[in-house]
């Protein structure tokens, strides 16, 4: 897949605003990061994977897609933050269940947290992805989720969201 137009697209996003509220990369990157596990909880939340007391089933998938692509768009922001322009897949099916993938993905976002580098950072994304696959989702679907969901982004800006 060609991340790099997603990047692109996130990296006119993120200067639109930064720009709205006067501010500058390096002073959001910890709050990205926040913003991300956060995101990442909610999807955890949508797929109930780990609500092992509940009967209720996931979220519809469009719902599921919704809130992956969200993590998408804190993780392409936190590569611009690094000076990451592009990612090249490489992506292998998940031996690990939704649940155990949810926790890798949480584990690879604190050291890249700590460590700042491209390999932690392509080790997020790689984990991230393979979660993706492990809910159904293929990159086109991907694709398409965060597209949409970008030009949701930049219309909530414009509207004082």
């Amino acid at each position: 897949m060609d991340w790099q137009k997603l990047f692109q697209m996130q990296q006119d996003l993120d200067h639109y605003i930064l720009q709205q509220h006067d501010l500058k990369n390096e002073e959001v990157f910890e709050k990205k990061v926040l913003a991300l596990l956060v995101e990442i909880g909610e999807l955890a939340n949508e797929t109930r994977c780990f609500k092992y007391w509940s009967l209720k089933s996931a979220s519809p998938k469009k719902v599921i897609a919704e809130e992956y692509v969200d993590g998408i768009h804190f993780i392409l922001s936190i590569g611009l933050v690094l000076g990451i322009e592009d990612y090249q897949d490489h992506i292998s099916r998940a031996e690990a269940d939704t649940t155990t993938m949810f926790l890798h993905v949480y584990e690879a976002v604190t050291v890249l947290k700590n460590e700042r580098t491209k390999a932690s950072f392509d080790k997020l994304f790689y984990t991230y992805l393979q979660l993706g696959d492990n809910l159904g989702f293929t990159t086109e679907d991907i694709k398409n989720a965060y597209i949409e969901k970008n030009k949701i982004n930049f219309d909530r800006q414009n509207s004082g969201y």
